[in-house]
């Protein structure tokens, strides 16, 4: 790693590296789901953990919770179920009041091979999730900046953009695949950015995932939508092979053409 993408990162000069140590840098990966939002979490957290340069923060907004098994990490306890407590848990909930809310979600960090991990979960029951959103949205707001780089793993769609969970990302990358439904949503999540005044000085780009070539299509949609296309993440068998035996996408080797493309897309987001 350090001959490649670690270099890259060590030419930005000793004054770019104490700046972003100082703010953090904050990476919101969304889109249609079954894009590949997770596999491209998990590829990006792994090249930047190798890397050994920075302090890494992977954030699981997706009920789905699919992101500790890309990493391969257990799942700990969730701030779904730090809200159940709150709500359902005269002890903890008192025991909680005694502390700052960030102090008690830092304590649910789950640590990684060379990052940390928090996990939203799902909460208990029918309902809205607009109550666990509400106390993630301060997770981010309030640990991001202890990490020199922080990677979010969003729900599928614009919900998430929409309530602000993640306003105040640097990055927001969008995931489309080869489909029509994919750059639809791509669209969707678009408009939303340029009704949030908040957003629009965020840097959004797409990137084309499980490409076969030929993209031109998508290619010419996304100049239309105004999106800048980060990069392809080629079709990567690799993937299939290790999501069939249950292993880690983190683990994926160096020479898989996902990663690869992952590496030069990394560049482009990180100074």
């Amino acid at each position: 790693m350090r001959g490649t993408y670690g270099e890259a990162m060590h030419e930005t000069g000793d004054m770019e590296k104490s700046s972003l140590r100082k703010k953090g840098r904050n990476i919101a990966i969304t889109g249609k789901g079954g894009s590949g939002k997770t596999v491209l979490t998990a590829i990006m957290t792994g090249l930047l953990a190798r890397a050994g340069d920075f302090k890494i923060l992977a954030i699981d907004a997706d009920s789905a919770v699919g992101l500790p098994y890309a990493l391969g990490t257990k799942i700990g306890q969730t701030v779904a179920e730090i809200r159940r407590q709150i709500i359902e848990n005269p002890e903890a909930r008192a025991e909680i009041g005694d502390k700052n809310i960030r102090l008690v979600i830092a304590d649910i960090l789950q640590s990684g091979n060379g990052f940390q991990l928090l996990v939203m979960g799902r909460p208990e029951g029918p309902g809205c999730y607009c109550s666990v959103n509400d106390l993630l949205r301060y997770g981010i707001d309030s640990l991001s900046h202890q990490f020199d780089i922080t990677l979010i793993d969003c729900e599928a769609g614009p919900e998430q953009v929409n309530r602000r969970v993640v306003q105040g990302v640097d990055v927001l990358v969008i995931v489309t695949d080869a489909s029509i439904r994919g750059i639809q949503v791509a669209g969707a999540i678009r408009e939303v950015i340029q009704i949030d005044e908040a957003m629009r000085s965020t840097q959004t780009g797409l990137i084309i995932n499980r490409s076969k070539g030929g993209d031109e299509l998508i290619t010419e949609r996304a100049k239309q939508l105004g999106l800048e296309i980060l990069g392809c993440i080629p079709e990567d068998e690799n993937i299939t092979k290790y999501d069939s035996a249950g292993k880690p996408i983190i683990d994926l080797p160096r020479t898989s053409p996902s990663v690869v493309a992952v590496e030069e897309i990394l560049k482009r987001m990180v100074p």
